[in-house]
């Protein structure tokens, strides 16, 4: 039950400790555009494992957590098509077709056109 409450001095910062007035003043120089792009490859990324497209794939298979990463993605991209230019943006949309397009493979009982994760931001899409 010790560890339930720290005292002052495990609440200390150590060596390791983040310096979060740093972190905080980094983050802030971190231009809009970096953080939108970061955040959509790692949607990208965890839905492409959870379609199996990693390696050992099978093993970390699932569409119900694909689906709601490229739903994510699908809206992320959408929200911020204005703000983010077509040099950014062109990949991006080009990973998320890709990602559509292989969850529909990938499903058992595909969903009907315009249905399916992400398609009610991007329309249906087609192989």
């Amino acid at each position: 039950m010790s560890d339930a409450t720290p005292t002052p001095e495990s609440a200390a910062p150590g060596p390791d400790s983040p310096n979060f007035d740093t972190l905080t003043r980094d983050i802030a120089d971190v231009p809009a555009v970096e953080v939108i792009t970061t955040v959509a490859v790692h949607l990208m990324s965890a839905a492409a494992v959870n379609l199996g497209l990693a390696e050992g794939g099978e093993g970390h298979k699932d569409l119900d957590e694909a689906r709601k990463l490229i739903h994510s993605l699908a809206g992320l991209l959408d929200a911020s098509a204005t703000e983010v230019s077509s040099f950014h943006a062109a990949p991006l949309r080009d990973g998320l077709k890709s990602l559509q397009l292989a969850f529909r493979e990938a499903s058992v009982v595909p969903d009907e056109p315009g249905q399916g994760p992400g398609e009610k931001y991007t329309g249906p899409v087609f192989g």
